[in-house]
């Protein structure tokens, strides 16, 4: 065995460096033979090799003039070889202590010159040796340029089989991929950085019913729907030309010729200095949960349809109950006036087609307003409910509260208030503060207001309950001379809680 007594590597970390580099046993390769070829015709010695000391014996990744691959560590010269610093020369060896008893040295016709230089890991861990050998003792051992050479040839060997490690190390970088990407339920693809797909994973192929290879570079783009080809290559181009991630969905032909919806992403890969290197993406089929969502908004829709229906029937129904009674004719007006209110903020927020979308415009809250006090309007059909301030996303959820409370408050106007008067007008105005929403909804020029109510009727307690239990503000009134005031104090997320869930999810 090797005494590493005295070294700073030990015999475990050079076995281990040794069994890295994973050369052991492997076949012969002409990169290394042309190196000892050219060790023994520089050096003008009929024996060459490139040799590697393992636990119990001595193994030749190359040899020239010597006919074996391996010998016993027992009559290695190279073995002594380590523990020198870099190098070992054996002018006679008959004369050298350590070989004179070798069988390779008292054997007819026995090795009498040796001169090797050390293979040593990045570690400094000494691997084995480039050596020569001679019959004959050379008692000048080697010049100046056979030794320079000799170094400079066990550097290119120690080289190669880095390179060889790196290159074993790719592969098994590779193969955990490979096995990673193909155990993947999506399909998952990579390019160059320049946009030029050179893998796909086994789910891809199985899939879409390709052979490897026959999608590279760009023939991907055919197994895409003819009306999703030039979006998709847009989209692509521009994640290609400003480095931002990749995502579109697409119908895409699986193996059995049909098109199906698929998800597709990609995120590109950057080196230290911010260069794209590669991308790297995925392709899901979607085309399931696009059937469940086509299912959903068909039921929702047809739920929808029915409860404007219902709204619909119920109005009739009080209509009706109101010419037999005809004593409830101001409560069923009344009553009727409110189905309509909530019938308009259905027919707002609920789900549409693009055929049946709404014509009360989009959904924030200034559109339903405006929709809403559109029956109130003045000379040639001016609005007489004037909006301003910062507008807001809504939803189906503020809905019916906010139409409860601005319909008590639009008609009590009409009957009592400013919109009583033919000059009278109100404002409405709407503002953030902060994770606040306000809304102050002003009277001006309506009969003078001499206080305040001796009690509440049933609509100031239906937009009380609006706004405080429904929305989670605080509703204020101030019953001034000039006009009555509405305060609605609302958190801001009380408009669009759906959006606000979303954010906090």
């Amino acid at each position: 065995m090797i005494d590493a007594s005295s070294s700073t590597w030990t015999e475990a970390d050079r076995l281990k460096a040794l069994r890295a580099t994973g050369i052991l046993d492997t076949d012969r390769e002409p990169a290394f033979d042309d190196i000892v070829e050219l060790a023994a015709s520089l050096c003008e010695t009929p024996v060459a090799v490139v040799n590697l000391i393992d636990a119990e014996r001595q193994w030749f990744k190359a040899e020239v003039g010597l006919g074996v691959r391996e010998t016993p560590l027992e009559t290695s010269f190279c073995r002594h070889a380590l523990l020198e610093a870099d190098r070992l020369v054996v002018p006679d060896a008959r004369k050298d202590a350590r070989f004179a008893c070798n069988p390779l040295v008292t054997a007819e016709g026995g090795f009498r010159f040796y001169a090797g230089v050390l293979l040593k890991s990045e570690d400094g861990a000494p691997l084995g040796t480039l050596c020569v050998l001679d019959v004959v003792p050379r008692p000048e051992g080697l010049t100046p340029v056979q030794l320079r050479a000799l170094e400079v040839m066990a550097s290119q060997v120690m080289t190669l089989l880095d390179l060889r490690r790196g290159l074993a190390r790719e592969r098994a970088g590779n193969a955990r991929f490979d096995a990673l990407a193909d155990s993947m339920p999506q399909m998952v693809w990579s390019t160059r950085a320049d946009g030029f797909h050179d893998y796909f994973n086994a789910r891809w192929h199985e899939f879409t019913g390709t052979r490897p290879g026959s999608t590279d570079g760009a023939g991907w783009s055919d197994l895409f729907h003819p009306e999703d080809r030039e979006r998709a290559w847009e989209v692509w181009r521009e994640s290609l030309a400003t480095g931002e991630p990749y995502e579109i969905e697409y119908r895409l032909r699986r193996h059995d010729g049909l098109y199906r919806w698929t998800l597709g992403r990609a995120t590109a890969v950057r080196d230290d200095e911010g260069e794209i290197v590669r991308w790297f993406g995925t392709c899901t089929d979607i085309d399931d949960l696009k059937q469940i969502e086509r299912g959903k908004e068909l039921v929702s829709q047809e739920l929808s349809h029915r409860i404007k229906n219902i709204f619909a029937v119920v109005s009739a129904l009080v209509a009706l109950s109101a010419r037999q009674h005809p004593e409830a004719k101001a409560f069923s007006q009344s009553l009727r006036t409110r189905i309509n209110a909530l019938a308009r903020a259905h027919e707002f927020v609920r789900p549409h087609t693009e055929i049946s979308a709404p014509s009360v415009g989009t959904m924030t809250l200034h559109a339903f307003l405006e929709a809403m006090f559109r029956p109130y309007t003045g000379v040639q059909g001016a609005p007489r409910v004037l909006l301003s301030g910062d507008d807001a996303v809504f939803d189906d959820q503020a809905a019916t509260s906010v139409a409860l409370l601005f319909h008590e408050m639009a008609t009590n106007a009409a009957k009592y208030g400013a919109l009583s008067d033919p000059d009278g007008w109100v404002t409405l105005e709407t503002r953030k503060a902060d994770d606040r929403f306000i809304l102050v909804w002003r009277e001006h020029g309506g009969p003078p207001v001499t206080g305040a109510p001796t009690r509440a009727g049933f609509g100031t307690t239906l937009s009380t309950l609006s706004v405080e239990g429904q929305l989670g503000g605080r509703l204020e009134r101030l019953w001034l001379a000039e006009g009555l005031v509405v305060k609605a104090d609302l958190p801001a997320t009380a408009l669009s809680r759906r959006r606000a869930a979303l954010k906090t999810a």
